[in-house]
């Protein structure tokens, strides 16, 4: 029977029976299967939270993913100052900045407007 994972141990064994449930093709096999997921998922992003990135972090994200460098930021904000500032992690983003960095490059909002911890 399933039950919610409240310890290590019961987490462990549950990845263990997720492992070999992975070539599951049973239909009851694979429901335990969706299930375990589930529960796992629940106990680790209450056990082992992640906090979301800082601003700086998803800039400097977005530009490594995208192939993008510092003079690319400087031509979305139309200042090279302004680009170095920010990647030096000077100042806070003005809304202009905000907004083009989430309309242009697609990086959340919610993690731009983000208090730095």
């Amino acid at each position: 029977m399933l039950k919610p994972i409240k310890n290590r141990a019961q987490h462990k064994a549950a990845l263990k029976r997720i492992d070999q449930l992975m070539d599951a093709t049973r239909e009851d096999e694979l429901a335990e299967l969706s299930v375990l997921a589930i529960l796992v998922e629940k106990y680790e992003r209450e056990t082992f939270p992640i906090d979301p990135p800082s601003a700086l972090d998803a800039i400097r994200f977005r530009m490594e993913q995208m192939g993008y460098t510092q003079a690319d930021l400087g031509r979305l904000l139309n200042s090279r100052s302004r680009a170095s500032e920010i990647m030096k992690g000077k100042g806070r983003l003005s809304l202009g900045t905000i907004r083009r960095l989430h309309d242009q490059w697609r990086i959340p909002a919610e993690i731009l407007i983000r208090e730095a911890a």
